[in-house]
């Protein structure tokens, strides 16, 4: 293969629980947004990961986690929706999904402690069961 070759593939990056944790697509911001990830701590953030705004400047984040459970949603923040594929945090370009079905058992961290509020603000959003679908 040659140097322009080497140049010019495109990186794939593939992660087989995507389709099983994301379950049913209907809509999502249009165009996906760039996330900041400043002080996520992991390389991958996986699909199903719940995305949030900063509502002062619109900037979209990961919500952040703690102990293997999403942490407190931060002052001044709204939660948006879910990460529909699993990105990198080097390249954080995301689609955002805010209509469709969330695999209740395959979400990536728990939600017991945002889930009420998080149905409030995403209400198109469902989490189901294997067995529903």
């Amino acid at each position: 293969m040659t140097k322009a070759n080497l140049n010019n593939e495109r990186e794939q990056v593939v992660f087989g629980d995507d389709s099983i944790v994301i379950q049913k697509y209907i809509s999502g911001i249009k165009g996906g947004r760039t996330l900041d990830v400043t002080g996520f701590a992991d390389k991958v953030i996986k699909a199903g990961h719940v995305i949030i705004r900063k509502d002062s400047d619109s900037t979209y984040k990961p919500m952040p986690v703690s102990d293997n459970a999403y942490a407190a949603l931060p002052e001044g923040h709204s939660y948006v929706g879910v990460l529909y594929r699993s990105i990198r945090t080097a390249k954080p370009f995301a689609s955002i999904m805010t209509w469709g079905e969330v695999n209740d058992v395959a979400k990536p961290y728990d939600m017991a402690s945002i889930l009420d509020a998080f149905k409030v603000a995403c209400p198109h959003i469902d989490f189901i069961k294997d067995e529903e679908a």
